[in-house]
């Protein structure tokens, strides 16, 4: 077979370009492939993270997810939803196994009835918000949300995205008492891998300022590298009650293989309709109800913020192919329901990618493949620990906290709700919450101020439905 002409590569190299925008939005093919990277290995934990809290749940008969094919169907539907959403959407947004919805499913709508039926409750909320999409009022609830409301759903995000990498990397923990949060364990940083943390936070600190090329991919192997070596002499082990100077999630040392067989069992077992005979019409109603707003606003918050943070943004803070964006990420949640792995939604780590560099959805499609290797490349996977990974969270959360700026903070009618919608996130611990919250202050703010004019007819709508969401305890 002939050798391909140098004409002829640079043109497919055109047409790549062409079809990503790669140079249109000021990006290179180096970048978008480090941005891919470091979005994997960011958000990687996810394929170890999931099957632990859908396999610590049971189902009404007690039954329990086998924990290995819950990670390789975890892999699969993660990989195709992102090269999905770089191919169609062209943006740079990464899709896996949601947090919250997740334990959500394991801890609240399984023990209610089957696991089939649970993730049949997943799949319906993916068909309605699939369609919700398609009409058009997705989108249009998006574009009726204030500029600054959703400049402060990004500084929010960046200041949630903070709190979980220190939080993950035990640098943050949970008091037992006043107050909430400490320092380590009640003040103190115990053991060798918080110290592995603080060093590769520094050190990516330090590449980050000097402008350094790779500077979050470096700063994650470096990390892990070190963890490696800590954990090959000290023999520390994974975190516990009993070992709580452990690393947490992954024990970094060289597994003794590299390649396994992924088990796709899972895959297609799910009842669209067994839970409305089990929980009730109500019940289930609620719980499609609590996921369909979840799913909703997390990623309107997670495409603004990573848009946000690649300089993406239009003049009315719409990140480009808003439709396209939106409608991958709710087919998304109706695949996980389909795989039996919950919700798959955008994830905030994909600005660890933008924060590299990426702009385009080539590097989605890197990090999808990624994530279709680590089916098959799972032990490499569970090397990295929260201590190496989690690093990268804390910086992209600075650069993101700095359009802060932009918000006028001398004006409270928008203040007050950006302010909340800032706070909210990290200490409810979810992006719904502070986007729900800001809203509604937004809202009342403007009535009691008498400016009912000012305020989009779907900022009541949807107000209303926070408030129903924020009151959903009382009906279950």
């Amino acid at each position: 077979m002939p050798a391909m002409s140098t004409d002829t590569r640079r043109q497919e190299r055109g047409g790549l370009d062409r079809y990503f925008e790669v140079s249109a939005r000021g990006s290179t093919l180096g970048r978008e492939i480090r941005g891919g990277l470091a979005t994997f290995f960011t958000m990687a934990y996810i394929v170890v993270l999931n099957p632990l809290i859908l396999g610590g749940g049971a189902d009404v008969a007690g039954k329990h997810l086998g924990q290995a094919q819950v990670a390789a169907a975890t892999a699969l539907v993660a990989g195709l939803m992102t090269i999905f959403m770089g191919v169609y959407a062209r943006f740079p947004l990464a899709l896996a196994a949601g947090l919250g919805v997740n334990a959500l499913v394991a801890y609240t709508i399984a023990p209610k009835m089957t696991w089939a039926d649970a993730m049949g409750l997943v799949v319906i909320e993916g068909v309605i918000i699939t369609i919700v999409v398609l009409t058009g009022l997705r989108k249009m609830i998006f574009n009726a949300v204030p500029t600054q409301l959703k400049t402060a759903t990004g500084v929010g995000i960046g200041l949630f995205l903070t709190l979980i990498g220190f939080v993950d990397a035990g640098f943050v923990r949970g008091g037992t008492a006043a107050p909430p949060l400490n320092l380590g364990v009640q003040g103190v940083l115990l053991g060798w891998p918080t110290l592995v943390f603080s060093l590769g936070l520094l050190a990516m600190l330090i590449l980050v300022v000097l402008r350094v090329r790779g500077a979050i991919l470096i700063g994650i192997i470096g990390a892990t590298v070190l963890a490696i070596i800590v954990e090959a002499i000290g023999h520390i082990g994974g975190q516990s009650a009993q070992n709580p100077k452990g690393w947490s999630l992954n024990v970094p040392k060289l597994p003794s293989k590299i390649v396994d067989v992924p088990d796709l069992g899972l895959l297609g077992h799910f009842n669209v309709f067994g839970s409305w005979q089990k929980a009730g019409i109500l019940v289930t109603l609620m719980f499609v109800f609590t996921l369909l707003l979840s799913d909703f606003f997390d990623t309107m918050g997670t495409m603004v913020a990573v848009g946000q943070e690649a300089g993406l943004l239009d003049e009315n803070g719409n990140p480009p192919r808003t439709k396209e964006i939106l409608i991958v990420d709710s087919v998304a949640a109706a695949a996980g329901g389909a795989a039996s792995v919950s919700s798959n939604t955008s994830y905030i780590e994909s600005a660890a990618g933008v924060g590299e560099g990426a702009r385009t959805g080539l590097a989605s499609v890197v990090t999808g493949v990624l994530f279709l290797l680590a089916m098959f490349l799972a032990p490499l996977v569970t090397v990295v620990p929260f201590e190496a990974a989690t690093t990268a969270l804390v910086v992209v959360g600075f650069l993101m906290m700095t359009a802060v700026r932009t918000i006028d903070w001398t004006d409270f009618e928008i203040a007050i709700p950006a302010f909340l919608t800032i706070v909210l996130m990290p200490f409810t611990y979810s992006i719904s919450n502070g986007i729900g919250g800001g809203m509604i202050a937004y809202v009342l703010i403007k009535a009691v101020r008498g400016k009912v004019r000012e305020i989009h007819p779907l900022m009541w709508a949807v107000s209303v439905l926070f408030l129903l969401y924020f009151l959903r305890g009382l009906f279950l």
